[in-house]
């Protein structure tokens, strides 16, 4: 549940959805900031170059209306009252006058030592005609313009006379920040609407590919008729076009595939069908040649032994064919009923000779609705799996953990599975190296690899579980008493396809102290439960 968790949290904070959307608003915030701060500085250059070139325009006519009245060199009163009278035609601002070591100021109580600085004196002093300076004083803004006055001859020469007006600009101020404040109010609707297009350009543009991704799984799953409608002819449109394309290779491919491998069924099951009655002709002749072997030549008897051994092998081989046939076609079914584990992995190792070579651990009482015939193909195919290849004491062990599952274990002390052994064990017609396996003695039954083998000449288990002369075990076999012969190399994918047939599987792994370990799980049905499922 975590790791889907965080896999939900990773697609949400990364989603395409999302990157969209980030992507408008992060666009349009940008933007939104850049075209204020660019709206916010012409703004207030153009607000303080307005004031600016009004503040010193009308210096300069106040100067040259009032300076032509006032008699140079001035005096103290003189300077004073042409303070008053400039700074009366500029709206009461206040005006310095300076002359030489005189000063002069409109407003006798303004302070005005920390507004007009050494630097703005001296470029007015200078006589480059009028000059300005920003300041910041106790917080506030001003506008301070200096010029010199001169002389009206030809030569313009300055007459010492300086005059300087401080301009407050906190309206100016105000009127900037006003508008900052609205720009920046503005900026939340374009952001808002940013993100709505955003979502809208998303749904757009991601809905087609959702349909994609959907019919992407629905494909993973098994559903090849899948495909997506085609609108449009953008790239979108072009991969919806390339995935209906491969969608109808892929079903195409798989309808080949799958009349193929019906074919190759039916062909097997055919041909197993039809060598049903020349094997029987030919298992009869064999029978009679192994009964009369000690009475021919060495050679003929040996010839005839031989004839005997493949005739029953190919036999098996025969039957297990057409089992995998039936499992294939899904025409197995289950004969279940209540049946005793304990007596049935006893039955089955009696049958065969094998009590006195294996070592069992059968929990008692142990009773499940299984078909018996198939439980004992899987032991037979496990427990002679063991012995053909492993090294005794050979274990069976039968248990119940749990009380909904019942496990039956085989295990060995042989040299063990390699790992690449392990994972194909159950493919069939796979056998591991043949130079494991202990060879046949002369005279021996009819043997089998670690899929099992078939009983002896004086009978053996039918496909109902009855004994008849002459016939065979049903698929896997069973090893006969008399030695192990080479198998088909179907009997553990049989006994694996009888044990899914119950619901359960057959594991195998390496045993610790060395060794191979072979474990049957079944789900325990008990009978009541079977005898209310048939109500």
């Amino acid at each position: 549940m975590r790791r889907s968790l965080g896999h939900g949290s990773r697609r949400l904070v990364g989603g395409l959805r999302v990157r969209l959307v980030v992507t408008f608003v992060l666009v349009a915030l940008v933007s939104a900031v850049t075209a204020t701060a660019l709206a916010y500085r012409d703004a207030r250059t153009a607000v303080l170059q307005r004031t600016q070139n009004t503040a010193v325009n009308d210096l300069r006519e106040r100067v040259a209306a009032v300076g032509a009245g006032l008699d140079l060199p001035p005096d103290q009163r003189s300077l004073s009252r042409f303070a008053a009278k400039v700074s009366e035609g500029l709206g009461a601002r206040i005006v310095v006058a300076r002359h030489q070591d005189l000063t002069a100021v409109s407003d006798a109580y303004a302070d005005t030592e920390g507004r007009i600085t050494a630097e703005l004196r001296a470029a007015v002093r200078s006589g480059d005609g009028a000059r300005f300076q920003r300041v910041q004083w106790r917080g506030d803004p001003y506008l301070v313009v200096g010029t010199p006055v001169t002389y009206a001859d030809g030569d313009r020469r300055t007459s010492g006379l300086e005059v300087f007006l401080i301009t407050d600009l906190r309206a100016e101020r105000d009127d900037t920040a006003a508008l900052l404040d609205s720009v920046r109010t503005g900026t939340v609707p374009v952001v808002v609407l940013a993100a709505l297009l955003a979502l809208l350009a998303a749904g757009t543009v991601l809905r087609p590919v959702r349909k994609l991704g959907r019919a992407t799984r629905e494909l993973a799953a098994g559903d090849l008729g899948s495909r997506v409608a085609i609108r449009g002819h953008d790239e979108l449109a072009d991969l919806a076009r390339t995935f209906n394309e491969t969608a109808d290779a892929l079903q195409a491919s798989d309808a080949e595939l799958r009349a193929q491998e019906a074919k190759a069924r039916r062909f097997v099951a055919d041909v197993s069908h039809e060598l049903r009655t020349p094997l029987a002709a030919m298992t009869m002749v064999a029978t009679v040649l192994e009964e009369d072997a000690d009475q021919l030549p060495p050679d003929a008897a040996h010839a005839a032994r031989t004839v005997g051994a493949e005739t029953a092998r190919l036999s098996r081989l025969v039957e297990d064919l057409m089992e995998i046939s039936r499992f294939d076609a899904g025409a197995v079914r289950l004969d279940a009923t209540a049946t005793d584990l304990a007596d049935t992995v006893r039955a089955s190792l009696a049958l065969r000779g094998w009590t006195d070579r294996v070592v069992v651990e059968l929990q008692e009482d142990v009773r499940a609705v299984v078909d018996r015939r198939r439980i004992d193909v899987i032991v037979a195919n496990l427990v002679g799996n063991a012995l053909r290849h492993g090294a005794p004491p050979v274990t069976v062990t039968l248990a119940a953990p749990g009380g909904d599952r019942v496990t039956l274990e085989v295990a060995d002390r042989g040299p063990g599975l390699p790992p690449e052994v392990r994972e194909r064990v159950f493919d069939r017609f796979y056998k591991a190296d043949a130079a494991r396996t202990r060879s046949t003695p002369e005279g021996g039954g009819r043997g089998g690899d670690r899929g099992g083998a078939g009983l002896g000449q004086d009978g053996s288990l039918g496909q109902d579980g009855s004994f008849g002369p002459g016939g065979s075990l049903g698929p896997g076999g069973s090893l006969g008493p008399g030695g192990f012969g080479q198998g088909s190399g179907l009997g553990m994918a049989i006994a694996l396809e009888n044990a899914r047939l119950h619901g359960g599987t057959i594991e195998v792994a390496e045993r610790p102290g060395g060794g191979a370990v072979f474990t049957l799980r079944l789900p325990l049905r008990h009978p009541d439960e079977e005898e209310e499922g048939d109500e």
